[in-house]
């Protein structure tokens, strides 16, 4: 019963994460409506959710923190850093997208 309590305190640990990164995100530089708002959200809590895990286990190792933090904490960092990233990389490309059509009117 014990293991099923834990996954769930992982999962929540993840979700906050990917939530959390996703604000944070938005917050750095503001998206120009709400469409491009939401899809960023939609996405950093999505990658958040699949990439969370790994994020976090690569993070703590490469920092050698592994030993002094908890998998709860290990999962939320990741997730954090996961939704964040993805956001910058969504951002990049949407902008990227949207210079290229307008370049190529000739």
């Amino acid at each position: 019963m014990t293991d099923y309590a834990e996954a769930a305190w992982l999962w929540a640990a993840k979700g906050t994460g990917a939530v959390a990164g996703s604000a944070i995100s938005l917050a750095y530089i503001l998206p120009k409506g709400r469409r491009e708002a939401a899809i960023r959200f939609a996405v950093g809590i999505a990658c958040g959710l699949v990439f969370g895990g790994a994020a976090g286990l690569k993070i703590v190792t490469e920092l050698g923190i592994a030993g002094a933090i908890g998998a709860g904490e290990t999962m939320l960092l990741g997730s954090a850093a996961a939704s964040l990233c993805a956001w910058w990389a969504l951002g990049f490309v949407m902008r990227m997208l949207e210079r290229g059509g307008k370049r190529r009117t000739e």
